[in-house]
């Protein structure tokens, strides 16, 4: 994303400093375990440190009005932050084996890099099932990871309680999301077809709004100290720029360019995704047409004909139009929820310039 690097580095030297902590200890526990260790490193190489980014802006925006001399990152937010980047490469990693992909970032996921692994050792059974069950387990060791340096971040720390509070909630909440994604792609058949957009966006604020940029905007502000009404304008800004940042995935998921994305085009709909997109669409359709859309969704083997297919049918149908006009609407709402806000000037500019850029984006 654009904008100051400066938290992105401090993050990621923070991160580094972590993981060679981790990994010198792992290295005492033989090589299975380092090879662990050093999976749980790959899942957090790249990535936009949007969550950290969010976190350390929310802790500014409120610290900045009680030290306005101040400069730099405090290190408690320092490393609050940087347990949200570990927390969310625990998700990815997670939610790459509950879709099947096959690839993150441009490289294998992380189920597949472990498949590979146990061929190129040479070691007996299945690939695919120890690849898989590693997978699981190392997603469960980056969400305790997370939870260390969550820990380093806090000790001693005055607003330590409500911190917490904020990021147990965020946990709670994306994983509720997570299930609710999953269960759509079943579930969907027994509701009204005119309910599905309203269920996609309850998805999409649980799974991705509140998760990726308005719970890590609220964790910084909690640590920092922020009263109820600050605490009310990040919230609002922070879920109506999550939504935007939502539905711009969405968008990306079905017509982002791949070797911008890193993922192959059309994927969510070979994942079955039941997104606004796909529920303004079906909207527009006669019954019959709606059931060859059902058809084809979920399908894991469509080819870049049917893709184009179902892009042109979300395009003609105005899904794509509707969806678009709905990002700019809760951009602006975003916006409007900072005007007049306590809030240090600085940190809401910084604030704005985030919320462009997880909006406008290509990938």
């Amino acid at each position: 994303m654009p904008a100051s690097p400066e938290p992105i580095e401090a993050v990621s030297q923070r991160l580094d400093k972590f993981l060679s902590d981790q990994l010198s200890y792992a290295a005492m526990l033989g090589p299975e375990a380092e090879a662990l260790t050093r999976s749980g490193a790959a899942a957090l190489r790249g990535g936009k440190r949007l969550r950290a980014r969010f976190c350390l802006t929310g802790w500014r925006a409120v610290d900045e009005l009680d030290h306005p001399d101040a400069h730099g990152l405090d290190d408690a937010a320092l490393a609050v932050a940087s347990s949200l980047e570990v927390f969310h490469a625990a998700a990815l990693v997670h939610d790459d084996l509950v879709d099947n992909s096959d690839t993150r970032r441009g490289q294998p996921a992380a189920h597949r890099a472990l498949q590979n692994a146990h061929g190129e050792a040479g070691w007996t059974g299945d690939p695919e099932t120890f690849g898989r069950s590693g997978a699981i387990l190392l997603g469960d060791l980056l969400v305790a990871w997370s939870d260390d340096l969550l820990e380093e971040g806090l000790d001693g720390a005055a607003t330590a309680g409500a911190t917490r509070r904020a990021y147990a909630r965020m946990r709670r909440d994306v994983t509720i999301g997570q299930f609710l994604d999953v269960a759509e792609e079943s579930a969907h058949v027994v509701y009204p077809d005119d309910t599905h957009a309203e269920r996609a966006l309850r998805i999409a604020s649980y799974k991705s709004a509140r998760y990726s940029i308005q719970q890590p905007l609220l964790i910084g502000a909690e640590l920092a100290g922020a009263d109820d009404a600050q605490l009310e304008a990040l919230g609002h800004f922070g879920h109506d720029v999550g939504m935007a940042f939502q539905l711009r995935d969405d968008v990306l998921g079905v017509f982002g360019d791949s070797a911008v994305t890193g993922k192959p085009v059309g994927d969510d709909l070979r994942e079955g995704k039941r997104t606004v997109l796909v529920a303004y669409a079906r909207e527009s359709l006669p019954e019959a047409e709606r059931r060859e859309i059902d058809a084809l969704l979920g399908d894991a083997t469509l080819d870049a004909d049917r893709i184009a297919g179902l892009q042109r049918t979300i395009v003609d149908t105005g899904a794509l139009a509707r969806t678009e006009e709905l990002i700019a609407d809760y951009a602006r709402r975003a916006d409007a929820a900072l005007t007049d806000a306590r809030l240090g000037a600085s940190a809401v500019g910084e604030l704005r310039a985030l919320a462009r850029a997880a909006t406008e984006r290509s990938a």
